[in-house]
C-alpha cells in the first residue's frame, strides 16, 4: 500500500465514520477505485487501525462526557451519569449479539460488494430525509429508546447503512433533541469499536509487515485529524437541521454504485 492510499483511506474513514454517509461503504467503494489488489493483504490491518483513529478522535472531543460517564458509573450511584452509562449498555447489545452471532457473515458483506452498498446507501440517504423533516423535540434518550437506537446500530453493520446517520435518524424520529442524538451517538460506538479492534488483534489475523508500517501511520493521523473535524461539524450540523444535502450525497454515490456494478 503507498502512502498516497494510505492518506485517502485515512481521510475517508475519518470524514464518513461521523459524517452520515457510511464509513464502511466509502471504503468499500475507495478500495474498489484504488483496486482491488493494492490492499486485500493489509485490509483488515488498516481497518483496525483506522477504527482505532476515528475512535481516539472520538474520545478527545467528549473527553469529558466519558469522564463524568466513568466517574458516575464506577460511583455506583443512581444519578444521571450513572443511568446514561447503563443506557450506553443497553444500546451495544443489539450490535453486540449480532457481530458475535453472524461474524462469518459480516465479514463476506466486505467484499467489494457495491451493488449492496449503493442499495443501503440510498435507504441511508431516505432515513436522513425523514429526520431532516421531523419537528423539533426536548427529549432525553430513554432506557426503551437506548435499546431502539442499538437495533438501529446493529443493522448498520450492512455496507451503506451509515452507523450515524441510522442512529442520529432514529433518535430524531422517536422525538430526541438533535443535539443529544449526536452526542450518544458518538458515546454509543466507542465502547463496540474498542471491543472490535480487541477482538481482531487478539484473533491472530492481524499481521503488521515492515514494509506497511509507514502507510499504516500516515493512514491513522489522516483518519484522527479529520475525524476531530468531522465529528464537531456533525454535532453543529445535526443541531442546524442539515441533513438533507447528506440524503442528496448519499441517493447520489448510492445511484452511481448501482449504476456501475449493473452497467
Amino acid at each position: 500500500m503507498s502512502i498516497l492510499e494510505a492518506i485517502v483511506l485515512g481521510v475517508v474513514q475519518g470524514l464518513t465514520e461521523f459524517l452520515p454517509v457510511s464509513s464502511s461503504g466509502h471504503l468499500e467503494i475507495a478500495k474498489a477505485i484504488l483496486g482491488g489488489d493494492t490492499v486485500p493483504a493489509e485490509s483488515m490491518l488498516m481497518t483496525v487501525i483506522l477504527h482505532t483513529a476515528t475512535a481516539l478522535s472520538t474520545i478527545v472531543i467528549f473527553r469529558k462526557d466519558i469522564m463524568e460517564i466513568l466517574k458516575g458509573f464506577f460511583q455506583f450511584k443512581w444519578n444521571d451519569e450513572f443511568k446514561f452509562s447503563l443506557k450506553i449498555i443497553v444500546s451495544m447489545i443489539p450490535a453486540a449479539i449480532i457481530g458475535v452471532a453472524f461474524s462469518d457473515e459480516i465479514e463476506n458483506m466486505f467484499d467489494g460488494n457495491l451493488t449492496m452498498v449503493g442499495a443501503m446507501l440510498l435507504i441511508t440517504g431516505l432515513l436522513l430525509l425523514l429526520a431532516d423533516k421531523a419537528k423539533p423535540s426536548e427529549k432525553s434518550v430513554s432506557f426503551k429508546s437506548a435499546l431502539i437506537i442499538g437495533i438501529s446500530q446493529a443493522i448498520a453493520i450492512m455496507p451503506g447503512i451509515s452507523r450515524s446517520g441510522a442512529t442520529i435518524s432514529t433518535s430524531v424520529l422517536l422525538g430526541i433533541d438533535r443535539e443529544r442524538s449526536a452526542r450518544f451517538s458518538f458515546l454509543m460506538v466507542v465502547p463496540l469499536i474498542l471491543g472490535k479492534i480487541s477482538k481482531d488483534l487478539l484473533s491472530g489475523d492481524v499481521v503488521l509487515a515492515e514494509s506497511s508500517f509507514t502507510p499504516m501511520v500516515v493512514g491513522f493521523v489522516a483518519a484522527f485529524i479529520t475525524g476531530l473535524f468531522a465529528c464537531t461539524w456533525m454535532i453543529s450540523l445535526v443541531k442546524k437541521s442539515k441533513l438533507t444535502w447528506f440524503a442528496i450525497y448519499c441517493f447520489v454515490v448510492g445511484a452511481i454504485s448501482l449504476g456501475y456494478t449493473l452497467l
